[in-house]
């Protein structure tokens, strides 16, 4: 049975084109880059090759990325850096529905003194920007924000965000692993200081990230140790998953526009025959702007971890939420922010394409998924109660 792939905000297909590109990496071209003979000399020029095409889709200077092994290290790398930076500043402005990388780190670092606040989402998932206005102080050393939600695909106001935050006189960090390489990005003109980037989420490898790091931006290391990536962080570079990402990156440049419309229409195709198809269901986040790929929709009365075993059965992959807290039982933490009513947050998927989902793929979910929804309400008692109305 040929998989239906529809959880690309979990993870990606490495796009074979980067794979090509990073296989010499292994058994050809394998010396250290921080070498001074010429077989670590001829790897390190690519290293630098795909610094700059990871700086080219971001709009930013080559000397501005830094390679990390994830998003989660990058955002851990942003936020410690600034309570260094500002070692008398112990305020850190989040939201609620961040991902566990920013939000449990945030968590446990008000254990050790830090002052955390966590910005309110309304029912669309938006943010309050008067609500943010209130929070910021002279104690407030970083505001770390998700550029777009993992879940939902909202978009926050980043722009808006950052030049609330500058005026303050603190730092300004985005998660952005969902939002590059499916919206335009220009840190040139950008109101960032740090923005955080994973690999896996854009058809590179696992374990590989980067940080971006606005130049003159104080910085302090989260690994400290060897004198690479300038010294911000160290450990020998992970030069055949650098050079996947760089590719990647130039990859995504040329199916930005492909993003934003091919993407975006199979995503807005589903979303309208399901809501036509299935009553008592309604999107997530459905009144805000959201990334072209993704959609959350909520069925009533029924549970999404049913849905998504029969849903396997028909070899159709799809989420209850993010991957990183997909063991849990509890109710999305994004969707309990926005309000969302219990009979709907348990009964949530995540459908989320990418450049590789085709109209026929599309096709079969339309298909098969209200059969699936309506056997589901029909043993269950609210469920069917609900069909009897």
């Amino acid at each position: 049975m040929k998989e239906i792939y529809l959880d690309n905000n979990a993870t990606t297909k490495v796009d074979e084109a980067v794979f090509e590109e990073m296989r010499p990496y292994f058994t050809e071209l394998y010396g250290n880059p921080s070498s001074m003979h010429f077989f670590g000399g001829q790897v390190q020029k690519k290293v630098d090759e795909a610094r700059n095409r990871v700086a080219s889709l971001l709009g930013a200077q080559p000397e501005e990325i830094i390679f990390t092994a994830c998003g989660t290290e990058s955002d851990n790398s942003a936020i410690r850096s600034a309570l260094e930076v500002f070692p008398e500043k112990r305020h850190i402005v989040t939201s609620r529905v961040e991902h566990p990388a920013v939000l449990t780190l945030c968590r446990n670092l008000s254990k050790r003194g830090c002052r955390i606040t966590e910005l309110n989402v309304d029912s669309a998932g938006r943010l309050d920007l008067g609500e943010l206005a209130r929070a910021l102080d002279d104690d407030t050393a970083i505001v770390s924000l998700m550029y777009a939600n993992n879940e939902t695909g909202v978009v926050f106001p980043i722009e808006e965000i950052g030049a609330m935050v500058k005026a303050k006189g603190a730092l300004f960090h985005t998660d952005a692993v969902q939002a590059v390489g499916k919206i335009p990005l220009n840190m040139a003109t950008s109101t960032i200081d740090m923005l955080s980037l994973s690999g896996h989420k854009l058809h590179a490898p696992k374990g590989i990230g980067a940080l971006y790091l606005r130049k003159g931006v104080p910085f302090r290391p989260f690994l400290v140790g060897g004198h690479q990536e300038r010294s911000r962080r160290a450990g020998t570079e992970a030069t055949s998953s650098i050079i996947a990402l760089g590719k990647a990156c130039e990859q995504a440049a040329l199916h930005m526009e492909e993003e934003n419309t091919r993407v975006l229409a199979q995503r807005d195709r589903l979303e309208r025959e399901l809501l036509t198809l299935i009553p008592h269901a309604r999107i997530n986040g459905g009144g805000a702007e959201r990334l072209p790929n993704t959609l959350s929709i909520a069925f009533e009365f029924v549970e999404g971890e049913a849905i998504l075993l029969l849903l396997s059965e028909h070899g159709i992959c799809a989420s209850s939420g993010s991957a990183c807290t997909s063991g849990s039982l509890e109710p999305s933490h994004v969707l309990r922010a926005m309000g969302v009513p219990f009979t709907c947050a348990h009964g949530s998927i995540r459908f989320s394409l990418s450049r590789f989902t085709t109209d026929a793929e599309i096709d079969t979910v339309i298909r098969e998924l209200p059969p699936i929804i309506r056997r589901l309400r029909e043993i269950s008692p609210f469920g069917r109660e609900m069909l009897v109305k």
